[in-house]
């Protein structure tokens, strides 16, 4: 597998002309085109909206539950560009505290770990559908504060590729690191993204709490 480049699409206002941005991870075989496809769903009139593609549309070949050199080097990469991303908004101007993220699968699960081990404060983030990375989780990786970022985890109870309770201890983690987590779980529903998620997500949007 190759190493992934920065390479963005945007939609919204510029970098630089809008007082909030958002960085949206695309999962496996989706597109970035396709993750900004779900802004006409959330309140981000006013947002630039990022979005990294990954090479060959897939962040890393295996589970994200398999060893994390199984996934190499395709994560690391993959948690590079996330890194780059940020960079560029935090370069024209943005704080932190401006800046939320939202990932669905697989680009929820390279969010998710991103944040973890560069927690500060940021204006959220939504995590669809997906759990910190790895066969276990070494809790030694994740350092730092979210100071009270809020972070909504949102999965199905019977989802093929992403285990319940590895968000659950994902959750438990983010919030360790001093994040304020809301984790709702939708009973019986296929792999996907629901519309409860995005209402959830809009209210965050829109009062800057869940």
């Amino acid at each position: 597998m190759l190493k992934h480049q920065k390479v963005l699409e945007y939609a919204g206002l510029k970098p630089g002309e809008s007082e909030k941005a958002m960085i949206m991870v695309h999962g496996r075989g989706g597109n970035a085109l396709d993750i900004l496809g779900l802004a006409s769903h959330l309140q981000v009139r006013d947002f630039t909206l990022l979005a990294p593609q990954a090479t060959g549309n897939t962040w890393y070949p295996n589970s994200f539950m398999a060893p994390r050199r199984h996934n190499e080097p395709g994560l690391s990469s993959g948690l590079e560009v996330l890194e780059a991303t940020l960079s560029e908004l935090l370069d024209v101007g943005y704080a932190a505290e401006q800046i939320y993220f939202l990932g669905f699968s697989q680009g929820a699960c390279l969010t998710v770990e991103f944040l973890a081990t560069h927690p500060q404060k940021y204006a959220g983030a939504f995590i669809l559908s997906g759990g910190l990375i790895g066969d276990v989780l070494d809790e030694k990786l994740y350092a730092g504060t979210f100071q009270g970022t809020p972070m909504f985890f949102g999965i199905t109870d019977r989802d093929p590729h992403v285990p319940l309770s590895r968000v659950e201890a994902s959750a438990k983690i983010c919030e360790s690191l001093g994040a304020a987590v809301t984790l709702e779980v939708y009973p019986g529903r296929p792999h996907g993204i629901y519309p409860e998620e995005i209402v959830r997500v809009n209210a965050m949007l829109t009062s800057d709490k869940v």
